[in-house]
C-alpha cells in the first residue's frame, strides 16, 4: 500500500501525552471552590477519558454531589476556564516526539480526543506538534464523542485517505475503533483499566520509537 494511502489517526491524553498530573491538580482546585475534595491522583486518573463533562460528574459522584446539575455546570465552567492554558506537570511519552516527526513525513495524520478542541491546540502548541495534525477532531467538534463513531468518521473523512489506523490507549478507544470500523492500535502505557489483550487490538506496543518500523510491517 502506498504510504501516503494509510492516514493515521490518534487519541491525545494518555496516548500521545501523559496530561493525568495536571488534571488531577485542577480538579481539586476547582473543587475546592466549592468547599469540595480532594481526590486522589488515582481517582482522578481513573475519570479521564469521556470527556471534561463525564470527567466533573465522576468527581462529584465519588464526593457524593453526582446529582447537582448546577454544581456540575459551576465546576466545569470553572475547569475549563483553568485547562486550556495549563500545561507545567503535562508530559509526552518517551519517544512520541520523534516518532511522530517519522510518521507525518510518510502518512497523513490526525487527531481524535474527548479534550475540548482549544485545549487540544494548545497543548500541541505547547510541545510544537500542531502543525503535525492538520485534521483535530475535539470533543466539542460535534454533539457526539467517542466511543461513538462520528468523531472518527469525521476524522478519517477530513483525511480523505483511502485505509486508516486509529492509535489509543484505553477501553473507550477500542469500543471507538470497534463502531467506526478501524484497526485499532493500542499502547500500554496509558489509562487503560482492563488487560491489553481483551481489547482487541491489531498492534499492542509499549515503546513509541519501535512504532514507525511495527506500523510499516503491518499486513494492511
Amino acid at each position: 500500500m502506498p504510504m501516503r494511502d494509510l492516514g493515521l489517526i490518534f487519541d491525545l491524553d494518555g496516548t500521545l501525552i501523559d496530561s493525568a498530573p495536571d488534571i488531577h491538580a485542577i480538579a481539586n482546585r476547582v473543587l475546592a471552590t466549592e468547599g469540595l475534595g480532594p481526590l486522589s491522583f488515582n481517582q482522578v486518573r481513573s475519570f479521564i477519558g469521556n470527556g471534561v463533562g463525564v470527567l466533573i460528574q465522576r468527581c462529584l459522584g465519588a464526593l457524593g454531589y453526582g446529582d447537582d446539575p448546577a454544581l456540575h455546570a459551576r465546576i466545569s465552567a470553572r475547569f475549563a476556564e483553568i485547562y486550556e492554558d495549563t500545561h507545567d506537570l503535562t508530559r509526552t511519552y518517551p519517544g512520541v516526539i520523534e516518532a511522530l516527526d517519522l510518521l507525518a513525513a510518510r502518512y497523513p495524520l490526525a487527531l481524535c480526543t474527548n479534550k475540548p478542541e482549544a485545549p487540544t491546540r494548545a497543548v500541541l502548541r505547547h510541545f510544537g506538534l500542531l502543525d503535525l495534525f492538520p485534521v483535530i477532531v475535539g470533543g466539542d467538534t460535534l454533539a457526539e464523542r467517542k466511543p461513538h463513531p462520528a468523531p472518527l468518521l469525521l476524522a478519517q473523512s477530513r483525511l480523505s485517505t483511502r485505509r486508516h489506523l486509529f492509535l489509543g490507549d484505553s477501553e473507550v478507544d477500542a469500543e471507538t475503533a470497534k463502531n467506526a470500523g478501524v484497526p485499532f492500535l493500542l499502547y500500554t502505557e496509558g489509562y487503560r483499566k482492563t488487560a491489553p489483550q481483551s481489547l482487541g487490538a491489531t498492534l499492542i506496543f509499549d515503546n513509541w520509537s519501535s512504532l514507525p518500523a511495527k506500523i510499516a510491517a503491518l499486513p494492511l
